[in-house]
């Protein structure tokens, strides 16, 4: 499995300007090898792959790592001794570094102590990272059917009385009872007048008949991660959260129906963006269309109306407009699709009718 993220990389390296990555972030190091650690560094040459980490993972690492030479970090064999026997033993001159995600102080102390001079990888890392694998699809869709089981579970608990904080509480308690071994991100619930908040902060407003609650969430594992929104009402809605909802849902389908290998990402953005302006809510969307989707829950570019760039097959996009009036309530819908050469395969099987509870 996560040997063929590690040979991409090397794949990578015959046409890059260096002679090695070296990989510090742990979304970076986790692509590569597969294993979570909060400490540790990987270094991949066109023949050579290394992984350093300290006592506390050294034993689970042997453990799970294939394709990767082990060494343990020590107080007397530093990081920076590793990587400069690694760069001496394989003639690295020019050693990659993750330019957006090394900070400038660890950039600084690098620098400062490697034989090998450090140049940004320049989005290489990103690029492979952005088309997904069928294993890491198959990850994904488990991490969505986790999410969606919770949001059966809330749909149950779910009246006039509760508390935004309670309903994110049990979202993620029914994720984490279902297998999820992280939140993809902070549970976005947000309620009545709230609702207009995008990414507002559940908190104690209490549920009240005629509210639209929007919930956006998802559950990571095996390290990647699922995201989905869906808007719920309680007892009735009025004439205008109908208009406003039904207006985001045909958005929602389009995008959807738009989606597939090739298509611009601003392009795919304008589909959804379209429809909501034509109903006379251009004003209340503005937010981007999606974005892709994977270890990150942001992973990389997607429908953004400033993406000028085709969307290759194989990437996970989210598909998730919305309407949001200030002082009266908010709507979003959220799916997430993989584009393919003709078209798009949903992941998302929660319904997406209106919802009255």
């Amino acid at each position: 499995m996560f040997e063929e993220n590690c040979r991409g990389i090397i794949r990578a390296l015959a046409d890059a300007p260096y002679g090695a990555v070296l990989l510090t972030s742990p979304q970076n190091r986790f692509y590569a090898t597969g294993f979570h650690s909060s400490a540790g560094v990987a270094l991949i040459s066109a023949r050579r792959a290394v992984f350093a980490t300290d006592f506390r993972y050294f034993e689970d690492a042997g453990a799970k790592i294939r394709g990767f030479e082990l060494v343990m970090m020590t107080n007397s064999h530093t990081y920076t001794d590793i990587i400069n026997e690694f760069c001496r033993e394989e003639g690295i001159d020019t050693l990659a570094f993750e330019a957006d995600a090394m900070s400038y102080a660890a950039y600084c102390a690098y620098a400062e102590k490697l034989t090998a001079k450090l140049v940004p990888e320049d989005g290489l890392l990103a690029r492979l990272r952005h088309c997904k694998h069928d294993f890491e699809l198959e990850r994904i869709e488990k991490a969505q059917r986790i999410a969606e089981e919770a949001f059966d579970k809330i749909l149950e608990r779910i009246k006039p009385g509760v508390r935004e904080c309670d309903i994110a509480a049990e979202l993620d308690y029914q994720m984490r009872l279902g297998g999820a071994t992280a939140c993809s991100f902070d549970t976005i619930v947000v309620s009545g007048e709230n609702g207009s908040l995008c990414h507002g902060v559940p908190g104690p407003r209490v549920i009240r008949d005629g509210d639209f609650i929007t919930m956006d969430f998802g559950a990571l594992w095996g390290g990647y991660c699922s995201d989905m929104t869906r808007t719920v009402a309680v007892g009735h809605v009025s004439d205008e959260q109908r208009r406003v909802y039904d207006t985001v849902l045909r958005a929602q389908e389009a995008g959807i129906a738009a989606a597939h290998a090739g298509v611009i990402g601003s392009e795919l953005h304008k589909v959804a963006a379209d429809i909501i302006a034509g109903a006379g809510y251009g004003e209340y969307f503005g937010h981007s269309l999606g974005h892709s989707l994977g270890i990150d829950v942001h992973d990389g570019l997607g429908a953004q109306p400033t993406n000028p760039n085709p969307l290759p097959e194989g990437v996970v996009v989210t598909i998730e407009p919305g309407i949001y009036i200030p002082g009266k309530f908010g709507v979003r819908i959220e799916d997430f699709v993989v584009l393919t050469a003709d078209g798009c395969r949903n992941f998302t099987r929660a319904p997406k009718e209106l919802l009255i509870l």
